[in-house]
C-alpha cells in the first residue's frame, strides 16, 4: 500500500473493506504487477485519479467471494473469481488480502477444474490480457498480415504475440539478443527485432513494403509509422492516436465479463500461456517494484494467500 505522505510501497494492516450494494468482497489469492501499479506508486496519477488513502496497489486479482453486498445476484459466497479492479478511484487493490469490486464489471467466474497454476495465471492475465485484446482488435490482423509489436517482452506484449499468431499474422517482436529474443520466439514470434539496433532496417529487410500493423506498447511511435504499409494500422496502448498519425488508434483495456471469460477459456484450453517469470510472496512485493523497473520478461506474479 501507499500513504499520502509519499512513502514508497510498504506493508501495513488495514481494516477489511465492506462491500457496498452490488459489490462482492473477494479473498485474494493471486495478483500480478502491472505498469499501472508502478505509475501509481511513483505519484504519476496524482491529480488524474482520486486517491482514497491508504491506497492498496494491484489491479489484477484471483480468489473467492467471502461476502456479498445488497442486491448481488451474479455471485454467491464461495464462488471462485478473477478479474481487474476497475473503480474510478484508487483504494483497495489486489495486493491486499481482501478487496471489494462491483459484480457488474471487472470480475468473472473462475472456470471449473482450473488447477492452482492456471488459476494463478488467470490472476495475472486480467489487465494485460484486456490491453492485448484491445490492441489486437484495433490492429485487426488477418491471415497473411505482418505485425510489428514493440515492447513485446512485457506482460501485454507476451499475450499480444500469441493473439497475433492466432489471427494468422507473421509477428515481428522487438527484443534484445539473447534471453529476450528467445522469450518472444518461444511465444510464437517468427522474428525477433533487435530493439537496440536499426529498427527500420531490420523491419524493411523482412517486410520491404512495410508492415500491415504495429502494436505500439513502448517506444516512439513517430519512428514506427513510416514502417507501415499503405493502409496499415497502428494500435497504441501508450496514448498515440489520430492527433499523432492518421493511422494511429489509442486503445485502453476494458476488462468486461465477456473479455475475462475469453481469457479464462483460452488459458484452460491451452491457447494462451501467461508467462509468469517470478512470483513474489506478499511481504516481498515492495522489492518487486524495483525488479519491474529494472526490466523483466513477461509477468511478475504475487502470491497473496
Amino acid at each position: 500500500m501507499i500513504d499520502d505522505d509519499g512513502a514508497g510501497p510498504h506493508l501495513a494492516d488495514i481494516p477489511i473493506p465492506v462491500p457496498a450494494p452490488s459489490e462482492v468482497l473477494v479473498r485474494v489469492r493471486a495478483s500480478s504487477l502491472n505498469g499501472f501499479d508502478v505509475a501509481v506508486s511513483s505519484g504519476m496519477l496524482k491529480g488524474a485519479m482520486e486517491h482514497r488513502f491508504p491506497v492498496v496497489l494491484g489491479k489484477d486479482f484471483a480468489g473467492e467471494v467471502t461476502l456479498t453486498g445488497e442486491g448481488v445476484s451474479r455471485f454467491k459466497i464461495g464462488d471462485r473469481v478473477f478479474g481487474v479492479v476497475t473503480k474510478p478511484y484508487l483504494g483497495d487493490g489486489g495486493f491486499g488480502e481482501y478487496l471489494t469490486v462491483s459484480e457488474t464489471i471487472g470480475v468473472a467466474p473462475m472456470p471449473d477444474g482450473l488447477d492452482a497454476a492456471s488459476a494463478g495465471a488467470a490472476g495475472a492475465a486480467g489487465l494485460a490480457g484486456a490491453a492485448a485484446l484491445a490492441a489486437l482488435a484495433a490492429a485487426a490482423p488477418v491471415p497473411g498480415d505482418t505485425v510489428l509489436i514493440t515492447g513485446a517482452t512485457g506482460g501485454v506484449g507476451a499475450l499480444a504475440i500469441q493473439y497475433a499468431r492466432t489471427a494468422g499474422a507473421t509477428v515481428l517482436a522487438t527484443a534484445l539478443p539473447g534471453d529476450e529474443s528467445e522469450f518472444v520466439t518461444s511465444l510464437g514470434a517468427q522474428h525477433a527485432i533487435d530493439r537496440g539496433g536499426d529498427l527500420a532496417a531490420q523491419v524493411r529487410a523482412l517486410a520491404p513494403g512495410g508492415v500491415s500493423a504495429v502494436i505500439h506498447l513502448a517506444g516512439d511511435a513517430s519512428q514506427l509509422t513510416p514502417l507501415l504499409a499503405p493502409g496499415g494500422r497502428l494500435a497504441s496502448t501508450v496514448g498515440d492516436g489520430p492527433a499523432q498519425h492518421p493511422a494511429a488508434v489509442a486503445v485502453m483495456a476494458n476488462p468486461d465479463a465477456a473479455l475475462l471469460d475469453r481469457l479464462a477459456s483460452d488459458i484452460v484450453a491451452g491457447r494462451l500461456r501467461v508467462p509468469i517469470t517470478r512470483t513474489y510472496p506478499l511481504d516481498e512485493v515492495p522489492a518487486a517494484f524495483g525488479d519491474f523497473r529494472a526490466g523483466t520478461l513477461g509477468k511478475l506474479g504475487v502470491a497473496v494467500q
